[in-house]
């Protein structure tokens, strides 16, 4: 079936950046002003790309490693980022965190990481109805501060195009500081130990990392004492490679972020290294498909529990015709105590037909629930069952587990229950603070890590 299907699909010739406007488009706001909604496009088509085909083709060799079981994904940061929120100070301690994370599970599993932000254009949020009602009063549901406002009036939710450009601009800030502080000094290995952020002091988490610290300080020490110092210190101690991610959601934007490639005549989203479709727009035949089918930017696919195998290779099959490793990750995302049933069939299938994908794990997006207090929230024991549930399904099919996809910040916030810290219903309201999903903390992070790395570690042995 996958190269029957691959034979109808293995054609570009009626692929344009605008050829997803001719297709069903779901999730898309209604913008009352057209006029305004097409020259806000136009001042971003003429605008500098956010990132280069370069750096999109280096995270694809990556993720080619990841497809072959030779390294690991972490995918990580905000549920939606906010316009409200946006500071260098949280942007750090964002980046600290995942810092902290990856080498943890560099060294624990042996094996690289690739990691990745969910930073830098994580504006935009499918809903699961358009709208929304409160005290009686109905009005259209928050989409993401890139599209309108989480304030509960009729004027906030009406669309405004002029938001892409405030995202726009946000997300080229960040993109400056991020780059800074993966070739600037920030993540030279020798700092290790002062990545540690105030909120995870401690912890017995925290007592692990700096153990870890003092063994790799130790390590760098003798590499040293061998004469390997100052510029001829390589440089994976010296600086990091770090990519951002979204979800190609909002298609106006993402249209007008399409460049073609100098070099190769290749078109690439310019708007980040890696874009993914979501669960809710991954139809095939649908509007965000067709877009990016087209684009040669590594893609992700999110998989939820009701994908059937056929589907799934059809999907496969519309968005890596030729098979390239690095080309296409899959997101799983089960829900806890679903991932043995829902995905062991799906990573059958996809091995059987011989297709190169990365397995990424998703323990997020299946696990909301509404707390007696009436906040959303995940907790960390199911968080993690599914993490375990991944790694099980991945080891008894004799297959790669690729990576993990949280939601998660560098904040010391109270959105997600469990963890060392033991957070409890009635704590939720301490630092509630997130625009749509509950996140895990810094802490609550930073345990998630040592616990993947246990996993991986026992892959290595």
């Amino acid at each position: 079936m996958a190269q029957e299907i691959k034979k109808e699909q293995n054609t570009m010739s009626d692929w344009t950046p605008d050829s997803w406007r001719s297709k069903e488009a779901l999730q898309l706001p209604n913008y009352p002003d057209q006029m305004k909604l097409r020259e806000t496009e136009e001042i971003i088509r003429a605008m500098p790309p956010l990132v280069f085909a370069g750096e999109a083709r280096r995270l694809k060799e990556h993720l080619g490693k990841v497809a072959k079981g030779e390294a690991f994904v972490l995918q990580g940061g905000d549920c939606a980022e906010s316009f409200a929120e946006f500071g260098a100070i949280k942007i750090r301690d964002t980046f600290r965190v995942l810092l902290q994370m990856a080498i943890v599970m560099t060294y624990g599993g042996s094996i690289p990481i690739v990691k990745m932000g969910r930073m830098a254009g994580q504006f935009a949020k499918p809903r699961s109805s358009d709208n929304e009602t409160k005290d009686g009063v109905t009005l259209p549901s928050y989409r993401g501060d890139i599209i309108n406002s989480l304030e509960f009036t009729e004027e906030a939710r009406i669309p405004s195009p002029k938001r892409m450009l405030r995202a726009y601009n946000q997300s080229a800030a960040t993109l400056n500081l991020l780059r800074a502080f993966a070739k600037g000094g920030y993540a030279d290995l020798h700092k290790i130990a002062k990545w540690q952020l105030d909120s995870t002091h401690n912890t017995a988490q925290a007592k692990r990392y700096e153990e870890l610290s003092e063994r790799i300080t130790d390590a760098l020490r003798f590499m040293e004492a061998c004469g390997i110092t100052g510029d001829q210190m390589p440089e994976v101690i010296r600086e990091t490679e770090f990519y951002t991610c979204h979800e190609a959601l909002l298609l106006p934007y993402e249209e007008a972020l399409v460049r073609t490639d100098s070099i190769t005549g290749d078109y690439y989203d310019c708007s980040a290294h890696f874009l993914w479709i979501g669960a809710r727009t991954n139809q095939a035949e649908n509007a965000q498909v067709e877009f990016v089918r087209g684009i040669k930017n590594p893609l992700g696919l999110k998989v939820p529990p009701g994908t059937s195998p056929d589907d799934l290779i059809r999907l496969i099959d519309t968005l890596n015709p030729e098979n390239e490793a690095g080309r296409l990750t899959l997101i799983a995302r089960m829900g806890a105590g679903n991932v043995v049933e829902k995905l062991s069939p799906l990573v059958r299938r996809v091995k059987e037909e011989g297709l190169t994908v990365a397995w990424v794990c998703d323990p997020m997006h299946g696990n909301v629930e509404t707390a007696e207090s009436g906040y959303k929230t995940r907790r960390f024991e199911n968080i993690l069952a599914e993490v375990n549930e991944f790694f099980d399904v991945h080891k008894a099919e004799g297959t790669h587990p690729g990576g993990v996809h949280l939601e998660m910040t560098g904040q010391d916030v109270t959105e997600c229950t469990g963890g060392l810290y033991d957070i409890k219903d009635e704590d939720l309201s301490n630092r509630y603070h997130t625009h749509c999903d509950p996140r895990l903390n810094a802490s609550q992070a930073l345990e998630m890590a040592f616990l993947i790395a246990d996993r991986l570690k026992e892959i290595r042995n």
